[in-house]
């Protein structure tokens, strides 16, 4: 339990981490990706407005400042070529003596995608491009060189995600060490809760076993008699309370008590199935049983007894009147897949979450005083975990609950 809550508060924390670097690294680069591309329109738009030239920014020398972006540098670092065609392809003119990476003679591919995307901009290899529709039959397509950018933008995402990869592991190593005393506070509530339950059930069985064997020993003197009966029913469920309380404080330990053995899981399911048979006639219900033979387990045979006894009272106690209980069992790409269905009308689906609760009822199962305690169905949960399986609650149809658990 101590292991598993550890678990848990590692992995939502550093899920949590992961999910806030993630974004926070997201957000960043498309900050300055969007940026990046920004920066380049408007370099392509100050050649268009200039008809195809970067003109003379003012520099220090005249005591200016410079124009936003642009720098009495920029005419002379900033490489781009234009390319001027009419409607139908035909190259007019070719502006390459800004570029030096680009000749005339390669310019073919440059056009088709200029023709190809038409009006706006768009990128080609390391190239940003921006065509316009100038006049009657003839587009200016500027493409300019921004290999530069592209690379500052793919570093800095490396880095960035570098970084954040790095962050997380440093958090996690940060949070596991750490982990154990974080959770040191709910640890020891834990621990105590458990020792106050079996402490208080070592010192019920007592007085209990006591009780017990007093109304025996009345009941030889004077006979039967109904208040007496009704004292040895309700004393005979206090002991089943706390037997079912050590169970789960067991259950509960870091260490379970189980003892792991492989055998035959498929005649143990018959074997309990047979044995709750008249037991279901009794209350109006039929049973039927799907077991696949020859089926092995390795768990504890002892604790999955208990499990299959746990799932058939349930099913019998709290199936409507005259249904049919199913028990079934069969091999699954995971384990084994064992499966527990009755009718149960009425039942809310919202509940199914928290029949597993312990001392949990659904009102309509009180209207029907079974005289179950609520703590069965997590005592079936805490030996399916402890066997490291899963066991839910489902409604395959209406007025139908159904319980699977898969073993491993």
């Amino acid at each position: 339990m101590i292991n598993r809550l550890r678990r848990q508060f590692i992995i939502i924390a550093m899920l949590s981490v992961t999910l806030v670097m993630f974004l926070m690294a997201l957000s960043i680069n498309v900050f300055n990706y969007l940026s990046t591309d920004r920066a380049l329109s408007n370099t392509l738009q100050m050649i268009y407005e200039n008809q195809g030239m970067i003109p003379q920014f003012p520099g220090r020398k005249q005591g200016k400042p410079p124009r936003g972006q642009f720098t009495a540098e920029t005419p002379y670092s900033t490489r781009y070529f234009v390319l001027y065609y009419n409607e139908n392809g035909t190259l007019n003119m070719a502006d390459m003596k800004h570029i030096a990476a680009v000749a005339e003679e390669d310019t073919g591919r440059f056009l088709s995608a200029a023709l190809s995307h038409g009006e706006g901009t768009g990128y080609l290899e390391a190239y940003k491009y921006y065509v316009i529709h100038t006049d009657d039959n003839r587009y200016m397509a500027i493409f300019l060189d921004c290999q530069r950018e592209l690379h500052s933008v793919r570093t800095f995402a490396f880095i960035s995600l570098l970084v954040a990869v790095t962050c997380v592991l440093l958090v996690y190593i940060l949070i596991w060490f750490f982990s154990k005393k974080a959770i040191e506070p709910a640890v020891k509530s834990m621990e105590k809760q458990k020792q106050f339950i079996t402490d208080a059930s070592h010192e019920l069985k007592t007085p209990l076993t006591v009780i017990a064997t007093s109304l025996k020993v009345l009941e030889m003197e004077v006979g039967e008699q109904k208040w007496i009966g009704k004292a040895q029913t309700q004393t005979e469920k206090m002991s089943e309370l706390v037997n079912n309380l050590v169970t789960l404080a067991r259950l509960d330990e870091e260490k379970t008590p189980l003892r792991f053995v492989r055998f035959d899981i498929s005649s143990m399911v018959v074997e309990i199935a047979e044995s709750f048979r008249d037991f279901a006639a009794a209350r109006g219900h039929t049973l039927e049983v799907d077991a696949i033979s020859g089926l092995s387990c390795c768990g504890d045979e002892y604790a999955l007894r208990q499990l299959v006894s746990i799932l058939l009272d349930n099913a019998v106690k709290y199936a409507d009147d005259g249904g049919t209980i199913r028990l079934s069992l069969e091999r699954s790409k995971k384990g084994m897949v064992l499966k527990a269905s009755n009718p149960c009308a009425g039942l809310d689906e919202g509940e199914l979450s928290r029949l597993f609760d312990r001392f949990y009822r659904p009102d309509r199962s009180r209207s029907k005083q079974t005289g179950g305690f609520g703590v069965g169905l997590s005592i079936a949960l805490g030996i399916v975990e402890a066997h490291k399986g899963s066991i839910r609650a489902e409604c395959p149809a209406k007025g139908m609950i159904q319980f699977v658990v898969l073993l491993r």
